[in-house]
């Protein structure tokens, strides 16, 4: 069977939810998390790494291509990127939540359902957080996974097959192909983990406009802030027919509210200086993840760590990867590759990124702060000059940490 026809068996995403919704865009603070623990403190960084170095090595996946390390990250004269991804792998822990998935006829493979590229520019720092759907149609280059076997090229698949293909590997040479972006790290955490993790740090607040009830992951959230962990916490980053127009886009601006909430608690000095909490919160992440070799050496997370700790919230920004509908699937999508080209252009010249895109009843969260007049739109730096602030095209959907938004609920 030739690689431009050959069928790959995925599940079908706009239906009933039978598959365990991912991990939010939690993922991301594996990195920042982690970074915020080990640079805390010397001593805390070094019981870290003397402690639990061997369990993230042990199962370390290489990268294709993957380079010698500069001895310090600073020389990364472009900054760096780090991938993150969410699997939908059944744990024995976890299973009994996801019915089917984990044990019926939708149970085969592991998907990679979130897809997160983590810019970390070159002075002055900033993270630009870069989602991609799931279902984002896109060639598939030819992989090696982490047990030698070659896996064919595709011409057009969706974005989460390339996990059962070829692995983290894959997933990154595949990103790597769309966007033009060089991986150094990657790491992929399984949905247990993300209960884990957020367990560890007491949960998370997130604000509702108005109300959400899903009967496919049942969850029901009223209208206000609440502050979620465990399994209500997976459930809230699960929903799609709860929020927006019940699709997989308006459950990415969902899940960016979690996120930006997660980096305000993460930051937080009351977070900083409770080194039993941030000693958990170690433990768990790198027990919860497979890394990439390059991410498995524990100084790089410290200097990672050393890179982050210190970038003001309206330098972290989420983006959704444009895309637009695909003509031959009404229920996936393609890029929109001049957009995102805009896009990357102002990231690679560390620009100050500005969203235009103002949400509207179709998005997964409302803007609540800055007013409604600056809705939809990145708070700019002071200091900042027209030379280094790029507005986004109005096509990609976003928000920084410094905004506040709130879940557009599907109950009034």
């Amino acid at each position: 069977m030739s690689p431009s026809t050959r069928r790959r068996r995925t599940v079908a995403r706009h239906g009933q939810l039978r598959t365990p919704r991912p991990l939010g865009q939690l993922l991301m603070f594996i990195a920042i998390g982690l970074a915020v623990v080990l640079v805390s403190g010397v001593s805390v960084a070094a019981y870290v790494v003397y402690d639990l170095s061997s369990t993230v090595t042990a199962n370390a996946v290489e990268l294709e291509g993957e380079e010698a390390l500069p001895p310090n990250i600073g020389e990364y004269k472009e900054g760096f990127n780090l991938l993150l991804t969410g699997v939908d792998t059944c744990e024995d822990a976890y299973a009994e939540y996801f019915g089917a998935r984990c044990d019926g006829g939708d149970s085969e493979g592991t998907l990679n359902d979130v897809n997160l590229l983590v810019h970390v520019s070159q002075e002055p720092r900033r993270i630009t957080v870069v989602s991609f759907p799931r279902d984002l149609m896109l060639a598939i280059p030819e992989c090696e996974d982490d047990q030698g076997n070659v896996h064919s090229a595709m011409s057009k698949q969706p974005l989460n097959v390339a996990y059962t293909d070829g692995g983290l590997n894959c997933v990154a040479k595949t990103i790597t192909e769309l966007t033009g972006q060089e991986i150094q790290f990657a790491a992929s955490v399984t949905f247990g983990g993300v209960i884990e993790i957020t367990n560890a740090i007491g949960g998370v607040d997130v604000c509702l406009a108005t109300g959400i009830k899903d009967k496919y992951t049942n969850l029901n959230m009223t209208a206000g802030t609440h502050t979620i962990k465990g399994l209500e916490a997976l459930q809230f980053l699960r929903t799609r027919h709860g929020v927006g127009d019940g699709s997989d886009l308006g459950r990415i601006g969902n899940q960016q509210q979690y996120m930006s909430s997660l980096v305000r608690k993460l930051i937080s000095s009351e977070t900083l200086g409770n080194v039993p909490m941030m000693l958990k919160l170690a433990n768990t992440g790198l027990s919860n993840v497979k890394a990439s070799n390059s991410l498995a050496d524990p100084m790089k997370i410290v200097q990672i760590a050393l890179a982050v700790k210190s970038v003001p919230f309206e330098d972290i920004v989420f983006l959704q990867y444009p895309t637009g509908s695909d003509s031959e699937n009404p229920n996936k999508v393609v890029a929109n590759e001049s957009a995102a080209q805009e896009m990357w252009d102002a990231i690679n010249a560390n620009a100050q990124l500005q969203v235009t895109h103002e949400n509207t009843e179709s998005d997964g969260v409302v803007v609540t702060e800055p007013t409604p007049a600056d809705a939809g739109t990145a708070t700019p730096d002071p200091a900042a000059t027209p030379d280094n602030v790029v507005a986004l095209p109005d096509t990609i959907k976003g928000n920084s940490a410094a905004q506040q938004t709130c879940s557009n609920g599907n109950v009034n």
